[in-house]
This record gives structure tokens, C-alpha cells and sequence, in this order.
């Protein structure tokens, strides 16, 4: 049986019984009087005929598609972003293409070259490298990293975070103190959560210490507590983690060694997950605002003159107790 080829614009306006202009109108929401419009719908509708918007958007220099760029899904606040993200651009009327660069600069790179080659009509990235290329005709907004001067990056205000958090295991009668910091490779906004985190132990006059580790490494965390523990007793009373996943570590290896959490020692992470996505939370927490932190980054895209726009949107967060603490 011949294959039926799909349903052309001439063979609504035949059906339809009105001129190909007018059904190119309707299509295209150039105003034309009710009743055309309806005979036009009826007949696109039993005929099967879809609008190809994707064509349309090529041919009008726009595709009302966005590009999000992010380095993995196995972190849970990625996940919750790019759903928000995508949320906020369906309300709007576009479409999200979501690409992933296992945190490797190389597949970044990649990553968008393939979006420009699909006419998107922006790039939304958490961005790990720097040498990055994005023409001067596609609008680019970064989230916890600063790409260019001319680039709006929207992020979290993780330096007055990080002096939250201080404050709150000091509040909670901690009085030997640990910031914990996963390194990066390329300086990003997250870097300042230590910095909030030091400058408020320097200011109360309380003993503290920063530890680095590298991501994914569970080594490095097994081999500082060993160091730090002695006649059974570890050197600190009150911890905070740069991460959420960070801190779901460092809880596991001091039960590991024999500490009760938060009985011996308290616990603050930063990102504010919650198990599943919607219980309670994995630690004591400072959270960031998720959801504000996609819809400003689709703002900020969708602006017509973005460059006038604050290069750094700063938005506030707020603690909230989990298990790791004493409340």
C-alpha cells in the first residue's frame, strides 16, 4: 500500500475552499476574518495537517528554542534547575533542548556547537570550561559562573551563605569550626561560599580551619578526618560543607569513624536538597532559590537588550534545619 504523503498547505486551502494566502495568514496569526479562520482550522484538523514551526522558525530567524547546557543530572539541584528552566520557558512559548558535558570542557565545546547549529535562539549553561565560542547573535546567560564581561550570570548569594552558616553552628554552641570546600578547576561563584564562611569566623574570633577537597574523591575526606582526631575525639564540633552532596559524605565517613551527627558533631550544606525532591531535607541546609534562579536566567535571556542588565544577579537564600543540626 503507497505510503500517503502528509497533508500540504494547498490541501487545506482546497479543502477549506479559501485562497493559500489566506491559509498562510491563519498560520502565520495575520488577522483574517472569523469565518475564514475557522473553515482554515477545520480543515487543517481533518486533514491532519501540522504546523512545522521548527521550519517556520528557521525561515522567520527564530526557532522559540533554548538551549540548556549543564554538567551532569546525577546532582540533584541540577535536575530540580532544569526542570524549573524549562518550566519558565514553556510558559513563555519556547522549547528547551537540554544538553549534558559530564563536566569535561571538551564536550561543553561540543555542546555548543551543536546548539548554534540548531539556530536555537539562545544558551542557558553552568559552565565548566572557558574557551567558549558563542556568536554575537545568539544570547548567552550563565548560572554560578562568569563567561564575559558582556555575559549576564545569575547565581545564588553564596558569600552571604557562607557567613550564614557560621553564624548559625555558632549560634548552635559550636565553638571549633571547619569549612569544607569542594576545589574547582575554573574560579565560579560558588568559591565565595568558604570566603562568607571565613570572614564570619573571623569576625566572632571562634577557631576554624578550611579544608579543599577535589570532587569525587573520596580520599581526600577519609584522610583530613583521620589526621584530625585524636584520643578519640575529632578536632571540630561544627562543620560546614560548600554542598549538599559534599556534606552527605562527610556525614557518612564521621559515622564511619564512630561520631554521632549532629549529637557530636553539627553539619550545614549548602544547595538545599530534599530526598526525592519534595521530603525533608538531606542535612541542615542553606538553600537556594531554585526556582527564582531559573526564571531570572529566562528573563535576563529574553530581554531585548540584555547587555543593559546587571552582569551579576545576586539572589538571597536561607537556612533550614535538617537532621545535622540541634535544633
Amino acid at each position: 500500500m503507497a505510503k500517503r504523503n502528509a497533508p500540504t498547505m494547498k490541501d487545506v486551502a482546497a479543502e477549506a475552499g479559501v485562497a493559500l494566502g489566506t491559509v498562510s495568514k491563519v498560520f502565520n496569526d495575520i488577522p483574517v476574518g472569523d469565518s475564514y479562520k475557522k473553515r482554515v482550522l477545520a480543515a487543517a484538523n481533518k486533514l491532519g495537517y501540522r504546523v512545522n514551526s521548527y521550519t517556520r522558525g528557521m525561515k522567520a530567524n527564530k526557532t522559540n528554542t533554548v538551549a540548556f547546557i549543564l554538567p551532569n543530572l546525577r546532582n540533584q539541584f541540577f535536575g530540580e534547575l532544569a526542570e524549573c528552566i524549562s518550566q519558565t520557558l514553556k510558559a513563555k512559548g519556547y522549547r528547551m533542548l537540554m544538553y549534558i558535558t559530564h563536566s569535561k570542557a571538551e564536550e561543553e565545546v561540543e555542546c555548543f556547537s551543536i546548539a548554534t547549529q540548531y539556530k536555537v535562539d539562545g544558551i542557558i549553561a553552568l559552565t565548566c570550561g572557558t574557551a567558549l565560542h558563542v556568536p554575537s547573535d545568539i544570547r548567552f546567560v550563565t548560572i554560578d559562573r562568569q563567561a564575559a564581561a558582556n555575559v549576564p550570570c545569575v547565581s545564588s548569594d553564596n558569600y552571604g551563605g557562607g557567613q550564614m552558616a557560621a553564624r548559625k553552628l555558632m549560634e548552635l554552641g559550636c565553638k571549633r569550626l571547619l569549612g569544607v570546600q569542594m576545589s574547582s578547576a575554573v574560579p565560579s561563584e560558588p568559591d565565595k561560599r568558604i570566603d562568607g564562611f571565613r570572614s564570619a569566623c573571623q569576625a566572632a574570633g571562634v577557631s576554624f580551619d578550611i579544608c579543599w577537597n577535589a570532587e569525587d574523591n573520596d580520599e581526600m575526606v577519609w584522610e583530613f578526618l583521620h589526621s584530625h582526631i585524636h584520643d578519640g575525639q575529632f578536632d571540630f564540633d561544627g562543620v560546614f560543607c560548600n554542598t549538599d552532596e559534599l556534606a552527605y559524605r562527610y556525614q557518612n565517613a564521621l559515622r564511619n569513624e564512630g561520631f554521632r551527627v549532629p549529637e557530636d558533631v553539627q553539619l550545614i550544606g549548602f544547595d538545599g536538597i530534599k530526598k526525592f525532591g519534595y521530603q525533608d531535607h538531606f542535612c541542615s541546609t542553606i538553600v537556594q532559590p531554585v526556582r527564582e534562579i531559573a526564571e531570572t536566567a529566562v528573563e535576563l535571556l529574553l530581554k531585548e537588550d540584555s547587555a543593559a542588565s546587571s552582569m551579576l544577579a545576586c539572589l538571597p537564600v536561607h537556612y533550614a534545619k535538617g537532621t545535622t543540626t540541634k535544633e
